[in-house]
């Protein structure tokens, strides 16, 4: 059982299926690590989803589980692929959601890219 309470890998979820090359996606980026393409419902400009290629459920998951190699290749190419798309000089928005409160909608971990005009605040007062 993975480490973070969300439950085992379901591999029929949409990011292993993408994955395995079952449903397309328009990539931007691919390494031995990671597989890097654009989100079909974009909320901003440029909105880039980056999924490690192992089965993880969440961040609590991956850096329990999965091995140096691939925690640095993952974040590396998060770091390099913001680089490669320009988004240095203006800024951009690392995100992560775990779990139903945060509203991870795919139960495999992900970080979404966001930039391409002013994201405004992080998080609204409730």
């Amino acid at each position: 059982m993975p480490v973070n309470g969300l439950g085992a890998y379901d591999d029929s979820n949409v990011f292993a299926k993408i994955l395995r090359g079952a449903i397309p996606c328009r990539k931007v980026f691919e390494n031995e690590w990671v597989l890097a393409f654009h989100d079909i419902n974009p909320q901003a400009p440029v909105h880039v989803l980056v999924i490690p290629k192992g089965k993880y459920v969440s961040l609590a998951d991956f850096t329990a589980a999965a091995s140096e190699a691939e925690i640095a290749g993952f974040f590396r190419a998060v770091g390099a692929l913001a680089n490669e798309l320009g988004l240095e000089a203006a800024g951009y928005r690392v995100l992560a959601n775990m779990g139903p409160d945060a509203g991870q909608e795919v139960p495999h971990f992900h970080v979404h890219l966001f930039a391409g005009h002013n994201l405004g605040p992080m998080l609204t007062r409730r």
